[in-house]
């Protein structure tokens, strides 16, 4: 919520309370939060009064009040009413949203800190000495969840993973760019990696029922110390990138589940190219119809299991022989042997990334 909605509630309140009208006034006196339409004092009074040493001062019609921040002016409360309990009503309502002032202020460092964090902007010692400063806790387990939806600058989404976690005060919820919303979570000696699975499994379900929107969430490994925080958030950041690569059919995404995909985003693309053109020659994975690709990947999700493809695919045993037959015979790879197999399998993910790697250029 952004501080002119808070202090708007806040004034709002008052005026149920006390029955009295409020104005906060911004550094040009001009209206910032209000609760009525009523006509403003006079510009000179509100000068002369920014310019005098007094906190308060009243008249007939009204009482104004200056919020101070750190020392400085920030605001003009102007209380409509006379009277001693005017008066109270207004020093309770100035002490009130200066509290709402410095735990906004608080809270903004604290986001900045966390995002400068992550992008690695401290040195070791400049972080633990910021987080202290802060009062965030310096050690204990924590990890990084980078949320992305499908739908960018999901406004939806990033309200509902808020209220998902209102009750975890230690828990930071931001965003460094229009990549995504990131998570960074304190953990519980005990949680594990399949409690951090179980946690991105729960977002994908909430956003979709809750903001009505798809998405893909990403997790780290464990960071011991906040040392250890840009790390984590790099993690979370590739197992998006190859977890959408190379899994695309999933929404969830471990760091520690990516497998040899992890490998392969780490090569050159021209490696990568080299390999493709040293397996296939002149063919192409392009040229293999839709069928067949079905049938290669369910094949491989079996285990190389003829029976259970065959099966599965609604198709004779004999008709999957003479389909891989027919792929050898292009391709010089018998899918059936493991190694041909294998070496088919990281062709399919190779170009995959190579197709990623054009479409998205660094």
């Amino acid at each position: 919520m952004k501080i002119q909605q808070i202090l708007q509630k806040c004034l709002s309140d008052w005026k149920n309370i006390s029955q009295l009208d409020f104005c906060l006034l911004d550094s040009e006196n001009r209206s910032f939060v209000s609760t009525c339409d009523r006509k403003l004092p006079a510009e000179s009074k509100l000068n002369d009064f920014r310019e005098s040493n007094a906190l308060c001062v009243s008249n007939t019609s009204c009482c104004l009040y200056k919020i101070m921040e750190n020392h400085t002016l920030s605001y003009i409360l102007v209380v409509w009413g006379k009277g001693e309990n005017t008066s109270t009503i207004g020093e309770l309502a100035v002490c009130q949203v200066q509290s709402l002032l410095t735990a906004y202020a608080e809270k903004s460092d604290k986001n900045t800190f966390m995002q400068n964090l992550l992008l690695g902007t401290y040195s070791e010692v400049d972080a633990f000495n910021r987080a202290k400063k802060l009062h965030i806790s310096t050690s204990g387990q924590r990890a990084v969840f980078l949320v992305e939806t499908k739908q960018n600058k999901d406004e939806n989404a990033l309200a509902t993973i808020r209220n998902i976690f209102s009750a975890r005060t230690k828990d930071f919820i931001t965003a460094i760019d229009d990549s995504g919303i990131i998570i960074v979570r304190e953990l519980q000696s005990t949680e594990t990696y399949e409690d951090l699975n179980s946690i991105a499994c729960m977002l994908v379900d909430m956003l979709n029922t809750e903001a009505m929107t798809s998405a893909w969430v990403a997790y780290s490994n464990l960071a011991e110390d906040i040392s250890r925080l840009p790390d984590t958030y790099k993690e979370a950041h590739t197992a998006l990138e190859v977890g959408k690569i190379f899994y695309a059919e999933k929404n969830v995404f471990g760091y520690n589940q990516l497998g040899i995909g992890r490998l392969i985003y780490q090569l050159p693309v021209s490696i990568c190219e080299m390999f493709i053109d040293e397996i296939f020659n002149e063919e192409t994975l392009d040229s293999i119809d839709e069928e067949t690709l079905i049938t290669i990947r369910t094949f491989f999700e079996n285990n190389l299991n003829l029976s259970e493809t065959s099966r599965q695919l609604y198709v004779h045993r004999n008709t999957l022989v003479y389909r891989f037959e027919k792929l050898q015979r292009k391709f010089g790879l018998d899918i059936r042997a493991f190694e041909d197999a294998l070496t088919f399998k990281l062709a399919m993910m190779v170009v995959d990334y190579i197709k990623y790697s054009k479409n998205h250029p660094s």
